[in-house]
């Protein structure tokens, strides 16, 4: 290989030279064109790793061919010498300017007595070893998503980076929640020049001042500063005004969902977004034990039986087990998912036994009338589905992939409701982290949209063994 750029010395050694592992690629294809105006080393190796991995219907299979799809692209109609770079400006859309080197000649420099060169992994590290030689003056990095191949490469001395272009936040401490506690001297700075009038059962606040500026579309808004049980929602906000809607209480046993009230304030704000017809996406995070699932399902179910705003459920989840997995399960879609919907028939007894007054045969009735209602369905039959007046339910919406959440998001058809679950602080998923995952993707770019809404359920309600368990152990 050449050296990179000749013709630009001065801006070689400004711009980095990035050694992308085989992990990065099958975890994201465009990660090709995410580097900005540093350059990408593809060592051997890694183009034989995606020639391995390339048979399939897995996800990982699935990006193994498209990273092969983007390279031959970008290899086919260059007319420069490989080995003098390939400017990656032609191909990307996202502005990258940089060039994509591949390993066109042996790189071996002299190898640590402790690293065996027959594991793909210490080959990419002696390729990224024998680019820091060849090129003393440049910055190489290793990037790679496989802990333990960073940990190898750091102690070589080789700078390692994880890939951090699909991560949304780099602390979740910082994820938007939906609910906003408003300042102690919030009636005293805003009352005055505040307007209200009502419409329904339902009244309007008009608001001006700096507080609106930070207030996001379908936020919730509450006072805890002896302002009695004032809480609302954003459902207009522009510059400097905002205008906020009182919300319906359904901790009161009068307005019970299928039997289920809010038993706390986060609950309450999560039922007035699932019974709003006008939210088309809803995202409920919460740990577990705080009624996201038995919330969505009482909303769902009223809404499907009773409002006969939807005609179905739809239920879906990622199936990664949490131990080892128990292998090919017999009998139809819905049969195969039947272990992973423990969950989904556990609130369904909830819901079931909330009618006290209907006796054994009405409960079973019930029971009859809920399942012809509610369709089971696995994440690998989605493609090319159109929904329409459903209900979609995608639990543990944590361990779905940012491109994975866009494909089961765009299913939804006219008049169709998608409401995400999850918990992420329980991926399963290798490779996602809080940060990078789906659920934590589309809780920041649907913030604001107004047919959207988002809560954090904060309090466990399933029992104090289990509220004293998630916060001890």
């Amino acid at each position: 290989m050449g050296s990179p750029r000749k013709a630009s010395k001065k801006k070689n050694a400004e711009t980095k030279l990035f050694v992308l592992d085989t992990n990065v690629l099958m975890h994201d294809p465009t990660s090709l064109f995410r580097f900005d105006e540093h350059d990408i080393f593809l060592p051997m190796m890694t183009l034989e790793e995606l020639d391995n991995n390339k048979k399939g219907m897995s996800e990982v299979a699935r990006n193994a061919r498209q990273a092969s799809r983007f390279l031959d692209q970008i290899v086919s109609h260059t007319e420069t010498n490989l080995s003098e770079g390939i400017p990656l400006s032609a191909h990307s859309q996202g502005g990258a300017s940089g060039y994509l080197f591949l390993q066109t000649e042996p790189l071996a420099p002299t190898q640590p007595v402790v690293m065996s060169l027959g594991k793909a992994d210490n080959l990419i590290l002696s390729v990224v070893l024998g680019l820091r030689d060849k090129f003393p003056g440049r910055q190489v990095i290793l990037v790679s998503k496989d802990i333990n191949m960073r940990i190898k490469a750091r102690a070589m001395g080789v700078p390692a980076e994880d890939y951090f272009n699909d991560k949304v936040l780099e602390d979740t401490d910082l994820l938007y929640t939906g609910v906003r506690e408003l300042p102690a001297d919030f009636w005293e700075t805003h009352g005055k020049d505040m307007t209200s009038w009502k419409e329904g059962d339902r009244s309007f606040y008009k608001l001006t001042g700096p507080l609106c500026k930070s207030l996001v579309t379908n936020e919730f808004v509450y006072d805890a500063n002896g302002g009695g049980d004032f809480a609302a929602i954003v459902r207009e906000q522009s510059g400097s005004t905002a205008v906020l809607e009182t919300l319906k209480d359904y901790s009161h046993q009068k307005n019970n969902i299928w039997g289920i009230v809010a038993r706390n304030r986060e609950q309450n704000f999560a039922l007035n977004l699932l019974m709003d017809p006008e939210i088309d996406f809803v995202t409920l995070l919460g740990q577990a034990g705080t009624g996201k699932t038995l919330l969505t399902l009482a909303a769902g179910l009223a809404m499907v039986l009773e409002k006969k705003i939807y005609s179905e459920i739809i239920v879906t989840r990622v199936t990664v087990p949490v131990g080892e997995d128990i292998g090919f399960l017999p009998g139809t879609e819905e049969e195969k998912m039947t272990p992973w919907m423990g969950a989904l028939e556990d609130n369904l007894d909830v819901l079931n036994k909330s009618d006290q007054e209907a006796g054994e045969w009405g409960r079973a009735a019930t029971r009859d009338l809920i399942r012809a209602r509610i369709k089971v369905k696995s994440l690998n039959f989605m493609r090319g589905r159109t929904f329409l007046n459903k209900l979609v339910i995608i639990d543990e919406a944590q361990n779905l992939t940012s491109k994975q959440m866009k494909t089961l998001i765009t299913r939804a058809g006219p008049g169709t409701k998608v409401v995400c679950l999850g918990n992420i602080a329980q991926i399963d998923t290798p490779y996602l982290t809080e940060g990078s995952s789906g659920l934590t993707y589309v809780v920041d770019r649907f913030k604001g949209w107004e047919h959207s809404g988002h809560i954090t359920l904060q309090r466990g309600e399933r029992s104090r063994l289990a509220d004293y368990a998630a916060e001890t152990l």
